[in-house]
């Protein structure tokens, strides 16, 4: 496996979809990436030699934005903060619900996860 961002990247998948694996890279920015490092489209990972790979890893870099553990960690700064100032959000966020303002009565599974049943709650006959 190639080791990009420090992060090994799959060898048998193409460059571009490849470098979507690195948290903060998706499919435009890896796009950018190929181009500027002079790849094809369809170069795949395995075929790449140690000097195309430096070029990519150079890309990367040079792309200036915030991957991986960065990336990670001003995401988990920005809602501490929410949570300390104690905004909507921050609330919403600690208590592990939808924070964009979806409906919570049904759906949002997702967030709160499996059903629960409540005792002694039945089901109305006819509806």
């Amino acid at each position: 496996m190639a080791i990009v961002a420090g992060v090994n990247i799959p060898d048998n998948q193409r460059l571009e979809i490849a470098l979507t694996s690195i948290y903060g890279i998706g499919r435009t920015t890896s796009k950018k990436i190929v181009e500027e490092s002079g790849m094809t489209e369809a170069t795949r990972v395995r075929d790449l030699n140690d000097e195309e790979l430096a070029r990519v890893r150079s890309a990367v870099e040079r792309t200036g934005l915030l991957i991986e553990g960065d990336l990670r960690r001003e995401t988990q700064l920005n809602i501490r903060r929410l949570t300390d100032i104690q905004t909507l959000r921050g609330l919403r966020h600690r208590r592990g619900l939808p924070v964009r303002g979806q409906r919570t009565k049904t759906n949002a599974r997702t967030k709160r996860g499996r059903r629960q049943t409540v005792a002694g709650r039945k089901r109305v006959a006819g509806h």
